[in-house]
């Protein structure tokens, strides 16, 4: 049997779109759109269609399928901090988590930070398709399991993971309709002070990651919305990926017919 091949997780150059793909084997997707499901759940499965209930105007609407958010951007530029405080402001939100060989660091615990997993069952998981993506840095294995989104969706609840930039750009090609953000600091600068701050990497390791993240910004124009965070202005980055949330969930496919009749005849 061949060795197996990850996604890297320095991103090439813009025109390559193989580092946008997801790593081998291909997941079984939908192979065109299927107008008669709910369009947020195109390659994650039929399972997945449970939608959310609000009232307008006393009529119980239906609202569309939960949705997939990807924020992701250049290490340092805050995922961590945002996303957390996005999923304690947004109700139904819930967060992806990732699934890594490497070691658990202090404080980190299976299940809330990270799936730990050793080589032969991320593989195996890989094997049977259960990866929405995957990439290797530093000697470890990383990747964004595919069952909790699927279930979380299924229970009604929208999803928001956070991979690297080539993860994000794979989520994408697996699942069209997943909504993708680039979050950026106001100043490439400020990404170094960041990662200095953290002291969980030697400088080698900040260094390789400051370049990687030069590329990763060629690959703004691939996502679908751009949040700069702003130096102590976390609040504001928030409430800007908050907004797109609400946008995202107003659009007008994401409501039944059955739903939009109703509007129309209150």
């Amino acid at each position: 049997m061949p060795p197996k091949q990850y996604a890297e997780a320095a991103v090439g150059e813009p025109a390559d779109v193989a580092d946008a793909r997801p790593a081998e084997p291909r997941l079984q997707l939908v192979a065109e759109p299927s107008y008669e499901q709910p369009v947020g759940y195109q390659g994650l499965g039929p399972s997945a269609m449970n939608r959310s209930f609000f009232v307008l105007r006393g009529v119980r609407v239906t609202a569309g399928p939960g949705l997939l958010f990807v924020i992701s951007g250049p290490s340092g530029a805050g995922k961590d901090t945002l996303v957390e405080a996005l999923i304690a402001r947004v109700p139904r939100l819930r967060y992806s988590i990732s699934m890594t060989t490497r070691e658990p660091r202090e404080g980190e615990r299976d299940g809330e930070h990270y799936f730990f997993v050793d080589r032969e069952e991320f593989e195996r998981r890989l094997g049977a398709g259960e990866l929405l993506e995957t990439r290797e840095y530093g000697g470890n294995l990383y990747g964004t399991p595919r069952g909790p989104i699927q279930r979380q969706l299924t229970e009604g609840f929208d999803v928001v993971a956070k991979p690297e930039v080539n993860g994000a750009l794979a989520v994408k090609t697996a699942c069209p309709d997943a909504v993708l953000i680039f979050l950026v600091p106001d100043r490439f600068s400020y990404l170094r002070e960041r990662l200095l701050a953290r002291r969980t990497e030697t400088n080698e390791e900040i260094a390789r990651r400051l370049e990687i993240g030069h590329r990763e910004m060629t690959f703004i124009r691939r996502f679908d919305y751009l949040v700069v965070n702003e130096q102590n202005r976390q609040d504001d980055a928030v409430g800007d990926l908050q907004a797109i949330i609400n946008a995202e969930r107003l659009r007008i496919h994401r409501y039944s017919d059955e739903s939009l009749e109703k509007v129309q005849s209150t």
